[in-house]
């Protein structure tokens, strides 16, 4: 399966199965598939696809993100959230969870998210973005702040690249 960075992806159950971490954004069955993940590619290793997950609970991550920009300025800081991200996915704004992403592998991609026979996808200054602050994310991860990334990411690694 050829993976269009920037488009929207369904994970298959089994990788919950393999990849046992209770931070993980389990699928959830009701008739629709969902989460739906935004992924990108990662510029370390070519077999690894960073996911994002996506969210509608946007007022429950307004105020997770108004709290950490509150935080931020009791501590005399310029407020910069890298963690969360808002904008619209196909007309309904939505929460990009940054801080719950994860990586995966091509074989436990379902398929991509279609709507109307059309991939769904974002505006590119909304891409940028994600993609730009998911790598800051993840660099930070590496020099020490490992509570920045809620998933054990080095664990879910070390199991997909055995």
């Amino acid at each position: 399966m050829k993976i269009d960075v920037g488009c929207f992806y369904f994970i298959k159950d089994t990788f919950f199965d393999v990849i046992d971490d209770k931070e993980l954004m389990q699928n959830k069955e009701n008739g629709t598939k969902r989460p739906c993940y935004f992924c990108f590619k990662s510029k370390e290793n070519d077999k690894i696809i960073w996911f994002i997950p996506v969210s509608t609970k946007v007022d429950k991550y307004k105020k997770i993100y108004d709290k950490k920009i509150e935080i931020q300025k009791k501590l005399g800081k310029k407020p910069a959230i890298d963690t969360i991200v808002f904008g619209y996915v196909s007309n309904t704004y939505s929460t990009f969870l940054i801080q719950n992403m994860f990586p995966v592998t091509e074989q436990y991609i379902e398929n991509q998210y279609i709507k109307n026979n059309v991939a769904i996808t974002l505006s590119n200054k909304l891409q940028q973005e994600i993609i730009y602050k998911a790598n800051k994310v993840l660099g930070l991860y590496k020099h020490g702040m490992k509570n920045i990334i809620f998933p054990d990411i080095e664990k879910i690694l070390k199991q997909l690249l055995k």
